[in-house]
């Protein structure tokens, strides 16, 4: 497998990341099988892994650093903070106090004394990032964290946080992790570009959409398209943005028929394929959706297949606008004039 550096920096990772949200409760609850889905990925050359502290309230981290025992530097090893880790208003945010502790916390559980890449998770609407990169700036100093990144970040909030990041000569968030697959196609506008400028490795994460791309659900398949993890809009099949998505999901199975490919390999070769991409965050739940994920690491997709897929999903189109999950807090009622 191939490696690319990680934006401006010298760190290099594999075009496909292991996620790990459906390691622990959420997902998979044997950890032995989780453990064994992870080695599998290493073997495999996957270099890269991501996780967050409130997957599984802390069990993913867990399983995540029972599996690399013995193996951990041969990894980038990637987490998040800022979701809530309890019912106290200071276990979450991007506050000083909270990203020492929460910092302490993830290393115990990943059994490790140093984080490769450690993110934020969401924005905070209400607090000044230069004080979440005063604090990541001291623990990069304290050598527990190599590099800091960002996720789910607007346009405007990768360039404030780089702006304070120059200006108050803090260190800077190195990457972004937004959503990006062919039917959420939103960070075209403004967030890819302003990633580009900026130098910063791009994480994507939701490659197959939520599983929209991953097969399962078809226009005369029985069911609808359901997720516990993921807000309840992004599959209600009454909205006509959804059936439009599922359209498109039928076209692309037939585009990928063509070329010899399943619509997981087609999905997410597209996303990879992206000049501005770092890595797709992929997230097998069992050994069996990991294999087949593996084979896009390889592929590259022909113009006329690129072409076709923005003939179906026009570029920086979002089909359904409830699937971006980034900037939603600047849209917000409080936030307009009204």
């Amino acid at each position: 497998m191939e490696h690319r550096l990680l934006g401006r920096t010298g760190l290099a990772v594999s075009p496909l990341c292991l996620g790990t949200m459906m390691f622990g409760p959420w997902g998979n609850d044997d950890r032995a099988d989780s453990v064994r889905v992870i080695h599998r990925a290493l073997d495999a050359g996957i270099t890269f892994i991501d996780t967050a502290d409130v997957y599984s309230a802390g069990v993913s981290e867990e399983i995540v650093g029972e599996a690399l025992r013995g193996r951990r530097d041969d990894v980038v090893l990637a987490t998040k903070f800022f979701m809530p880790m309890g019912e106290h208003p200071n276990q979450g945010g991007g506050s000083r106090k909270w990203i020492f502790q929460a910092v302490e916390n993830s290393l115990r559980r990943l059994g490790t004394d140093y984080i490769d890449l450690y993110q934020v998770h969401r924005p905070s609407a209400v607090m000044d990032v230069e004080e979440t990169l005063g604090a990541l700036t001291d623990l990069v100093r304290q050598g527990k964290v190599r590099y800091i990144g960002s996720s789910s970040y607007s346009g405007s909030q990768i360039v404030e946080a780089q702006w304070v990041a120059r200006e108050r000569r803090l260190e800077r968030f190195v990457t972004e992790q937004p959503p990006y697959s062919i039917l959420v196609r939103g960070i075209e506008q403004d967030v890819l570009p302003a990633l580009q400028r900026h130098g910063m490795g791009t994480l994507t994460y939701s490659p197959l959409a939520g599983g929209w791309l991953s097969g399962r659900w078809r226009r005369d398949a029985a069911g609808s398209p359901t997720s516990s993890a993921r807000p309840a809009a992004r599959f209600d099949m009454s909205s006509p943005a959804n059936r439009r998505k599922l359209e498109v999901v039928e076209e692309l199975a037939l585009l990928a028929e063509r070329e010899n490919l399943t619509l997981i390999e087609l999905a997410l070769a597209w996303v990879i394929n992206h000049p501005g991409v770092t890595s797709a965050i992929i997230g097998p739940r069992t050994t069996e959706q990991l294999e087949s994920q593996l084979p896009a690491a390889d592929i590259v997709l022909r113009a006329e297949v690129l072409d076709r897929i923005d003939e179906l999903v026009a570029p920086g189109v979002t089909i359904n606008p409830d699937d971006n999950s980034y900037g939603a807090s600047e849209l917000t009622a409080e936030a307009r004039r009204r």
